[in-house]
């Protein structure tokens, strides 16, 4: 039976008397195994790894008094004297999730560790951001805004820092931009942010949640005792009920951000000028100019969404017009993001391979006018006929790999059968080589070669970058590469 103060438990809690299994030996798993440590509960880590990288983690834990379990199976079956569960991303449907729930023991993400841990000691404001797509460019921007105001802050959670590191940090933060992944929420039950944004909403990790509903829920709890601003994208009506359902502190305001005139509340485009009209007093009848259009890198429609709505959670924490502005010049998105890798023979090669689902290959094709898309690799769950549907007319051809590649070569032949179609059966390293070589020979000068795979990649690389570096690599083999 879990101690009878944990329901509560903060960083005051009596932690010796806990005893805490950690599911999963990553970063995230680490820095929590760590936390509970110094806090002076006794922890079991379990990972069913046994990699060189884990191998590390484990013998540095071992030395600071935890127990570590590696290898296949390490995961199957909760240990009998378990008080709580820190998971780092196990779906309700893991084995060990699934005893869990039966025993009756709590489970926290890493992230509901943080908050609780952070309390009532070193207690930081938090701006959540959240949805299917943009979530780490519109993190970044938001730190880069509050940075520009001369906050000190960092862009952390499902952004690759752990939340963990800054409850540890003793410098003092003024506020943290968090990025929140669907898997973490779900996982979090107490969080009370400064302000959150879900930035969209569309199907994606489907075989995690079981279920759109469920997906959706998830995100939506982000929005859940927020006490001052709930960000809603206007494009996308789902966000905006997610806001009306949320149960909120008290003066708690819900901010839509349109690329569209922003109406009262809301934060928009005007002239080319992204304006505010939620947080200043004479919003009734005017709007303040916060920064160009052209201030967005890129200014694909997208991205300029994710500026609009970093731009509202700033300024719900009294960042000035000025700041928005130099918070978006100075940001730098990093790879993998609608980048362009080279210009060769008059057609531009581009990479986003952050694109792991439908609709982030939706705005990523909709940048450009023709495009030989370079797609496929782990669905989880989702189509593709809507997407083929919405841009049949400026696909040049299609270049498919990966795992579920036959998904959507279906969805191309249902909807677009006049697109020519190359599937590259290898799963061997030079696949990516073979697919941007067939791609260049679909493509004419003025098109982009396209790489937005709608899918997850670990079905042949070890995440979304490794598979866009071999994309650059690639491209930089073909002639005059």
């Amino acid at each position: 039976m879990s101690p009878s103060w944990l329901p509560t438990a903060d960083g005051a809690s009596p932690w010796p008397q806990a005893r805490v299994i950690i599911a999963g030996l990553g970063v995230a798993g680490f820095a929590a195994a760590d936390a509970l440590l110094e806090f002076g509960a006794r922890v079991l880590v379990l990972d069913d790894a046994d990699n060189e990288q884990v191998g590390e983690r484990a013998t540095l834990l071992r030395t600071l008094d935890a127990e570590v379990r590696l290898g296949p199976g390490s995961t199957a079956t909760l240990p009998d004297e378990a008080h709580l569960v820190i998971t780092t991303g196990f779906p309700p449907t893991a084995p060990l999730m699934v005893q869990a729930a039966a025993r009756g023991v709590p489970v926290w993400s890493e992230v509901e560790l943080a908050w609780r841990l952070s309390r009532p000691n070193k207690i930081i404001p938090w701006i959540g951001i959240t949805g299917t797509n943009g979530k780490t460019s519109t993190t970044l921007m938001l730190e880069a805004m509050l940075s520009a105001a001369g906050l000190r802050t960092a862009a952390v959670g499902n952004i690759g820092r752990p939340i963990m590191e800054i409850v540890l940090d003793p410098q003092p933060y003024d506020v943290l931009a968090v990025e929140l992944s669907s898997h973490q929420l779900h996982w979090s039950d107490s969080l009370s942010l400064h302000s959150a944004a879900v930035l969209n909403l569309q199907p994606d990790h489907l075989e995690w949640h079981g279920s759109t509903e469920n997906y959706g829920a998830a995100k939506a709890k982000i929005y859940e005792r927020v006490q001052a601003s709930c960000v809603y994208n206007v494009a996308d009506p789902a966000t905006e009920q997610m806001v009306m359902d949320a149960e909120v502190v008290e003066g708690a305001r819900a901010i839509g951000f349109t690329l569209g005139i922003p109406d009262r509340s809301m934060v928009g485009i005007v002239d080319d000028l992204i304006v505010d009209r939620a947080f200043i007093p004479q919003r009734a009848d005017s709007a303040l100019e916060l920064a160009k259009v052209a201030d967005v890198l890129p200014a694909a429609p997208h991205n300029v969404a994710n500026a609009l709505a970093a731009a509202a959670l700033a300024r719900s924490f009294g960042v000035p017009a000025t700041a928005v502005r130099d918070g978006l010049r100075a940001v730098r998105l990093g790879p993998h993001k609608i980048e362009t890798v080279a210009v060769l023979k008059g057609v531009t090669y581009v990479d986003d391979s952050k694109a792991t689902n439908p609709h982030a290959a939706d705005a990523a094709l909709t940048a450009f006018e023709s495009v030989v898309w370079v797609a496929g690799g782990q669905a989880k769950g989702t189509t593709f006929d809507e997407l083929i549907i919405k841009h049949a007319d400026r696909l040049r051809g299609a270049v498919l790999l990966g795992v579920d590649a036959d998904l959507i070569a279906g969805a191309l032949g249902r909807h677009a059968p006049q697109v020519p179609v190359i599937r590259v059966d290898s799963a061997e390293t030079r696949a990516m080589a073979q697919a941007v070589t067939a791609a260049a020979s679909l493509a004419r000068p003025g098109d982009a070669v396209l790489l937005a795979p709608g899918c997850a990649s670990k079905d042949m690389y070890t995440d979304y970058a490794a598979r866009g570096e071999a994309f650059a690599a690639a491209v930089a083999e073909l002639p005059g590469g």
